[in-house]
């Protein structure tokens, strides 16, 4: 099974910590978050992993070169212009084209997530894209229709909302960072250089199955804000994960 990790973010989130280093590089009680991302999957059964790469890249090309993780792990170089999610996905192609769903998640995410239950329910949807999602606060929301198909984006901040399917009612939930994704998909990006893939998301909305996969229950934890740094590090120190034995 294949796995995408978009390790190539600038980290502005976390401010200090990356003046000098990437943010996959990051330490969160003795662990890289790179690290995290890694053994979550392959205890989770995937054997081939991409990792672009974009902010300080030869340190995170000399981390895995490094350290022996018995899976196999590519480079997908974004060095010369950081291409977002849907650019960095689409540069990617090549390693993750064929006939099975891949994983896609942001390295800062740390979760109990089941994979293995989420790609069942992927092919069980038959979706182009399954989102994990869950009802929890946030600024920003995915709205979903009672099909679990996404309709709408919502930023409660700015009070931005799009609109792809017209619904009478929504059911609004955050995403998670973590989506599977079906090989098909590049046939239907016609995006090119830099673009979000949520937008990619909605745009496809319109006509294919973007479906919902909530979790809500299951611990999860954006590892990337700053601020909340040593409180999210003492969630981790005081929390068995069983890839981590």
């Amino acid at each position: 099974m294949k796995a995408m990790i978009f390790a190539a973010g600038l980290g502005t989130r976390l401010k200090t910590l990356t003046e000098h280093k990437p943010k996959a590089l990051v330490e969160c009680n003795g662990r890289t978050l790179l690290e995290y991302a890694i053994l979550k999957l392959r205890y989770s059964g995937f054997t081939e992993l991409v990792v672009n790469v974009h902010h300080f890249s030869e340190q995170i090309i000399d981390f895995l070169n490094s350290h022996d993780f018995g899976v196999t792990i590519h480079i997908s170089d974004e060095t010369s212009q950081l291409l977002d999610t849907g650019g960095g996905l689409l540069n990617a192609k090549q390693f993750l084209d064929g006939e099975e769903p891949f994983l896609v998640c942001n390295v800062d995410i740390l979760s109990t997530i089941d994979f293995q239950k989420m790609i069942a329910f992927h092919k069980q949807q038959n979706a182009l894209a399954t989102l994990a999602v869950s009802d929890r606060k946030t600024s920003r929301y995915l709205l979903f229709d009672t099909e679990n198909q996404l309709c709408a984006w919502e930023n409660c901040n700015t009070q931005e909302k799009k609109i792809v399917l017209p619904r009478e009612k929504y059911i609004p939930l955050a995403f998670s960072g973590i989506q599977i994704v079906s090989p098909k998909i590049f046939d239907f990006i016609t995006e090119s250089g830099k673009f979000a893939i949520m937008d990619l998301y909605l745009r496809l909305a319109k006509s294919q199955p973007i479906i919902a996969y909530d979790h809500t229950g299951d611990f999860w934890l954006d590892i990337g804000k700053f601020e909340e740094f040593e409180s999210i590090e003492n969630q981790i120190k005081n929390r068995k994960f069983d890839f981590l034995e």
